[in-house]
């Protein structure tokens, strides 16, 4: 990408002048009751004045990945992802095929996989993900979301990522909210790209976390991934790694399924100002449409107590005026 020069103080400040008093922070959300909600939220707890005004070090925001940042349809990215790599490794030692979600991946057969359940997914990554540095690892994950495409929308993965919620992101920032990524993806998945894509940086990442040993090879020191679970960052497991990497309970908290729920429950409960927000998939034409009967991103207790809670549901094809950023 060429390189530009900064602008000089004076085209700042006209620019400054030329742009409206009041910008829209959600320009890709339409004026409806969710977007509302979220405004009238930040404002109450940045405004001093205002009896629900939290300080900056307290404004928390904690996302979930997949299916909140961005698609998750027909599968886990991170799951393709292995898909990919196991096939690779199949073809060079195919005696690694030892179980029937092994044998179903080294085809392609995500149904086949899927249908061993998450036990069977969980033996793709780990065969796929052992025996790598973590630098290895991170960056064959870039690349492979940069250079490889959705099966359905023919985007590279990483153009995959939804507009509206990388301005949610990039609003909160802009009032004095740190945001976290607390997702049931593998954390080094997703730190290979969420500083760049999401303006997160990897400390600021919560995942799934994996067997990982350190050792000196030729002089050189490493970490290397063993394979195997180690913590497993989804349902009830996400305030448990909210509180392990952040030690402070968020005030923003988003997902979009029932495994987002407990992050949700434990962010907006006790007392002081909180928002819940839940993106419910409903944009067939644009995205995806599901909910209850998903095999992924099944939304059952978010769509029936969620609302009891207080939490808002964005209706995709309603509240969303764009989804992805290259629409």
């Amino acid at each position: 990408m060429p390189h530009t020069h900064a602008p000089c103080a004076a085209a700042l400040a006209a620019l400054w002048l030329a742009a409206p008093a009041f910008a829209d922070p959600l320009p890709s959300w339409n004026d409806t009751g969710a977007k509302s909600a979220i405004i009238e939220f930040v404002e109450a707890v940045t405004d001093p004045a205002s009896d629900d005004y939290v300080t900056p070090e307290d404004r928390i925001a904690a996302f979930d990945n997949d299916g909140t940042l961005w698609t998750e349809q027909p599968v886990y990215f991170q799951a393709l992802y292995a898909l990919d790599v196991l096939q690779e490794k199949a073809k060079a030692d195919p005696d690694i095929l030892t179980t029937d979600a092994l044998k179903a991946g080294a085809q392609g057969d995500v149904g086949g996989v899927l249908a061993t359940g998450m036990d069977g997914l969980l033996e793709v990554i780990n065969v796929s993900h052992s025996g790598l540095t973590v630098d290895e690892f991170q960056a064959d994950a870039r690349d492979w979301l940069m250079n490889y495409t959705h099966p359905t929308t023919e985007k590279p993965y990483i153009e995959m990522v939804y507009q509206p919620m990388l301005e949610l992101l990039s609003y909160l920032r802009d009032e004095g909210f740190t945001t976290y990524i607390v997702s049931g993806g593998g954390i080094d998945f997703i730190r290979a790209f969420s500083e760049e894509t999401y303006g997160i940086p990897p400390w600021q990442v919560v995942g799934t976390e994996g067997n990982t040993s350190f050792e000196v090879v030729d002089g050189l020191p490493m970490l290397t991934k063993n394979g195997g679970v180690t913590f497993i960052d989804d349902k009830e497991g996400k305030p448990v790694g909210i509180i392990r990497h952040i030690g402070r309970k968020p005030i923003f908290a988003a997902g979009n399924s029932d495994g987002d729920f407990a992050m949700l429950q434990y962010t907006t409960s006790g007392e002081g100002p909180s928002f819940g927000l839940l993106v419910h998939h409903t944009d067939a034409a644009r995205e995806f449409a599901y909910d209850r009967d998903g095999h992924i991103g099944t939304l059952n207790r978010g769509l029936d107590e969620g609302p009891g809670f207080g939490w808002t549901i964005v209706d995709m094809a309603q509240d969303w005026a764009k989804v992805f950023p290259t629409d």
